[in-house]
């Protein structure tokens, strides 16, 4: 594995950054209130209205803040714990730094693409920059094709094929189902909202689904950069758990109406797949030295 330096600055100013951003989102509140706009399309939507996220809809907005939470107490403190470890040369902080970072390029190219303009744009157009070329300096750091072939030979290879081909099939499913029937019934999308288009789905469908079967295939053929794949997209599920869960948190507090089965189904259903993914991540860990052998 080869350190760089500019990844550990790179995951400094993420950090600086985002916490300003998610700080600012999470607790910054003013005195305005949810109201109801007219879309273009003719449907009326609530507005979340106060805050960074004003101009977002109820859903999102109240959404966003699961999204904040999640990146200060949890994203931050991995971003400034890992580069530490990654520059003393340890191959599993490499590794997990990768899924780190994915997390960040995700969050923030949605918010860059996304979120109704506020006064941060141009701080998620930095983050977005950033984070895309730190994971691409980390993931090119790393190349597991090093490691002894004994080593490589005891890497799991059905557990976390299985799993990755799962994973892209849930997501599309998940995501291509409502696509599909708005597009039948000849009506946008239910959580269209006040939005021009569906960013979440396309990054889901045209990048992580896609990705997902990659990985599968590698892996059955037990090509090292299969796991080099996989590890960040781990990274990004088990990151988004919690996204999933405060949000819905957020989301009940601000007036989204759920049923029962929308709460609980979203959750566990990502809870399980999250915790999956930390035994696919544990047992490709188990195997891999924390540092490459002379």
């Amino acid at each position: 594995m080869r350190t760089s330096k500019a990844i550990v600055w790179l995951s400094s100013l993420i950090s600086v950054l985002a916490l300003v951003a998610a700080g600012t989102g999470l607790f910054w509140q003013d005195a305005g209130s949810s109201f109801s706009f007219t879309t273009l399309r003719g449907e009326t939507v609530q507005m979340y209205g106060r805050g960074l996220y004003r101009y977002d809809s109820l859903f999102t907005g109240a959404g966003y803040k699961g999204q904040d939470a999640t990146t200060l107490f949890l994203g931050i403190p991995l971003l400034v714990l890992l580069p530490l470890l990654y520059r003393r040369g340890s191959l599993r902080a490499g590794l997990l730094l990768t899924g780190v970072l994915a997390y960040f390029v995700y969050v923030y190219v949605s918010m860059a693409f996304n979120a109704a303009y506020n006064n941060l744009f141009l701080v998620y157009v930095v983050l977005f920059s950033a984070s895309f070329f730190a994971f691409v300096l980390a993931f090119s750091s790393i190349d597991l094709q090093t490691l002894p072939p004994a080593v490589l030979t005891r890497l799991p290879r059905r557990g976390p094929a299985l799993f990755m081909f799962a994973a892209g099939a849930v997501t599309l499913v998940v995501w291509l189902g409502p696509l599909v029937g708005s597009l039948i019934q000849g009506r946008p999308p239910d959580l269209l909202g006040t939005y021009t288009t569906m960013v979440t789905d396309a990054l889901d469908l045209a990048i992580i689904t896609p990705a997902t079967i990659i990985s599968c295939a590698l892996i059955l053929r037990r090509a090292p950069l299969g796991y080099r794949i996989a590890i960040p997209l781990l990274g990004i599920i088990v990151m988004l758990v919690p996204v999933i869960a405060v949000g819905t948190v957020s989301q009940m507090s601000a007036g989204v109406s759920f049923s029962t089965g929308e709460i609980i189904g979203p959750i566990s259903g990502f809870g399980t797949l999250g915790l999956l993914a930390i035994w696919v991540m544990v047992a490709i860990f188990r195997q891999v030295p924390n540092s490459v052998p002379s």
